[in-house]
Formats: C-alpha cells, sequence, structure tokens
C-alpha cells in the first residue's frame, strides 16, 4: 500500500471539516477526491502533503507515518490551482531550482529537466519564461516541477480549474498518459464528475467530512452506494415507487427489486435509461407529454412530465427526436433503475 489514511480528523472552528477519514492507495494508482466547494477533500489533500496539521489519525507512506513532518521532509509533491512558478526565473530555472538544492550534479539536473519537459510536451521551453506561455503551459510546467521531484505520492488540487473546458480535457489526457508512462501514484482533488469518471482508477466520493462511496468510476455511475452519490455523479431522475420484495412498481412499470426494499422507494433512473415510444392506454407504459427536446450534438435530452410522477428526462438519439414535438403524448419506459428507501431521498435532498 502505497498510500494509507487512517481515522483522519480535522475540524475547524466554524465546525466544518472530516472525520473518520480512512484510505488505502496502491502504488501507481490515480484515485480522485470527488464533491462539492466544503466537503474536505482538499482538507485531506493538503494533510497528507503536511500543509495542515490533523487533530487526529495517521498519514503512512510506503508504511512509514509521516505525521509531524513538514511538507519538505515527506516523500510528497503538490501541484496546485495556481502555478506558483517563480516569473523572474526561466522555465528550466523553475525546473532546475529544486534539484539544486538536492546538490545534484548539473549535468543529471539538466538531462532531468529536459526528459521532464520532454513528459509534458514542452521541449524546447526552457529558455522561456512564465509570463511568455499560456496557462495550459504553465500548468504543464508546475506538472514537471513536481515530477521532477520523483515523489512517492503525487497531489493534485484541482489543478486545470483555471483553463477552459477544451484546455481542461487536453490536460486530463496527458496527466492519464504521464501517470501511465511514470507509474506514479497520484491523489487528484476535483469538484468535475466528468474529470474524476474519465480519470481515474478509482473515486472517492465526499460529502459534509465523511467518504459516502470509494469505487471504480463505472460502478460509482452504475451502482451509486447512496442517494447522495447518485444525485451528485451525472444527471439522475428521481421517482417515487413502492417496493415488495420481488419488485419496484412505478405506476403500470415493474422493475427488480435487487435490493429487496420494502414500502415506499425513491428510483434513481439515468436518462439513457428511459426510453420513449408511442402511447396507448391499455399498454403497460407510462404516459407522458414532451415539455422540451434540447439537441445536444450526437444525442437530445427530452424533457416529458409523466402523469403522476413529475418530470423526467431521456436522453435520445437525434433520430427518435425528429418525430417529436413539443406537447406530443408519448410512452415512457424505464430499463433500469436504483432503488432507495423514501428517508434517506429526505436526508440527501437535505444534503445536496
Amino acid at each position: 500500500m502505497q498510500l494509507s489514511v487512517r481515522e483522519l480528523a480535522k475540524r475547524y472552528k466554524t465546525g466544518d471539516g472530516v472525520s473518520g477519514i480512512n484510505i488505502d492507495i496502491e502504488k501507481g494508482e490515480l484515485v480522485t477526491l470527488l464533491g462539492p466547494s466544503g466537503c474536505g477533500k482538499t482538507t485531506v489533500l493538503r494533510s497528507i502533503g503536511g500543509f495542515l496539521e490533523p487533530d487526529s489519525g495517521d498519514i503512512l507512506i510506503e508504511g512509514k507515518s509521516v505525521i509531524g513532518l513538514p511538507p519538505e521532509k515527506r516523500p510528497t509533491s503538490m501541484v496546485f490551482q495556481s502555478y506558483n512558478l517563480w516569473s523572474h526565473m526561466s522555465v528550466y530555472d523553475n525546473l532546475a531550482f529544486g534539484l539544486k538544492i538536492r546538490k545534484m550534479p548539473k549535468a543529471q539536473i539538466r538531462e532531468a529537466v529536459e526528459d521532464a519537459l520532454k513528459l509534458v510536451r514542452l521541449s524546447g521551453f526552457g529558455k522561456k519564461y512564465p509570463a511568455e506561455l499560456s496557462g495550459g503551459q504553465q500548468q504543464r510546467v508546475a506538472l514537471a516541477r513536481s515530477l521532477l521531484l520523483n515523489p512517492a505520492v503525487l497531489l493534485l488540487d484541482e489543478p486545470f480549474s483555471a483553463l477552459d473546458a477544451k484546455l481542461r480535457h487536453e490536460m486530463r489526457e496527458e496527466l492519464r498518459e504521464i501517470q501511465t508512462k511514470t507509474g506514479l501514484t497520484m491523489v487528484f482533488v476535483t469538484h468535475d464528475q466528468e474529470e474524476a469518471l474519465s480519470l481515474s482508477d478509482r473515486i472517492i466520493v465526499m460529502n459534509h467530512g465523511r467518504i459516502e462511496q470509494v469505487a471504480q468510476p463505472q460502478q460509482i455511475y452504475d451502482q451509486p452506494a447512496s442517494l447522495y452519490v447518485a444525485g451528485f455523479i451525472g444527471k439522475m431522475n428521481f421517482l417515487e415507487g413502492v417496493a415488495d420484495r420481488e419488485e419496484i412498481r412505478l405506476g403500470s412499470l415493474r422493475l427488480p427489486n435487487d435490493k429487496g426494499l420494502m414500502g415506499r422507494v425513491t428510483a434513481a433512473v439515468r436518462p439513457e435509461d428511459v426510453q420513449l415510444s408511442a402511447f396507448a392506454e391499455n399498454g403497460s407504459l407510462l404516459k407522458g407529454r414532451v415539455k422540451q427536446v434540447m439537441i445536444l450534438g450526437h444525442y437530445a435530452e427530452v424533457t416529458v412530465e409523466l402523469d403522476g410522477f413529475g418530470i423526467v428526462r431521456a436522453f435520445q438519439g437525434k433520430e427518435t427526436v425528429m418525430q417529436l414535438q413539443t406537447g406530443q403524448v408519448v410512452g415512457v419506459s424505464i430499463s433500469k433503475l436504483t432503488g432507495f428507501p423514501v428517508e434517506e431521498a429526505m436526508e440527501a435532498a437535505q444534503a445536496i
């Protein structure tokens, strides 16, 4: 285990903070701490890096406790939101600075810096100054600087948040490629679900200072452990139904009750698991009326008002929506859902 966090707790005077945080990260994993602002993800990251002193708990890196060690004594390196580059130094000098402090020979420094620039696709940029670089290029330099320190764990605190959407996407791909090449263990903090789903080996979803779920991206998306996770990750429809041991009933629809729930339930349904077709009064489909059709490139989001259930959103192919008009009556079916007790829905609504 490359990184272990044991019963970590850190509370601020405001009452915010984290408690009971337990994390195990294997060597070579890229794990993302995901959650909204104020959920505690940055508190955990900064505690690992030594920038915050926890109230209690332990942090082990490569089996050794680092509690009490300052950031510069820990086998970690952090990439911040702001690039923190020295404006009066060239790119080469920014990268070489940490290696000079470690008294590495000049020839080795030159080779290491050139390798790092090549890794972040900035070969030949050594003589430039930060002001001459774009935001994306500056962030690449900041990443290269952290990589040069050869940390046991690389910590990244929303490093792409200042970049535009296209550049963020490119930087995600590059970071994943670098991680694959180097085999580095990385802990990445973000509030961006798409970023977490596309980058991570595993995701840790946080809420109000505690961990809600730890799992691989596809499992987080397909099998949310709580209604909070279901509502936070991706788009989701929530419909009230009734469960017995065999099935969950949503009006005329009958779906499997995998969890063996009983009584009133909240059904979490992904828009891609909602199907639209012609409606017949004697059929087994729910009756709805099209409220809005939004074309989103290769697919469309169709908003339907269901009789007795309220609004449901469905992702449909472009060919299907060509036949749809606002106000049109349609039949709605559901291929898959995740059920939760109604009481949990009330708690999740307050949390979100």
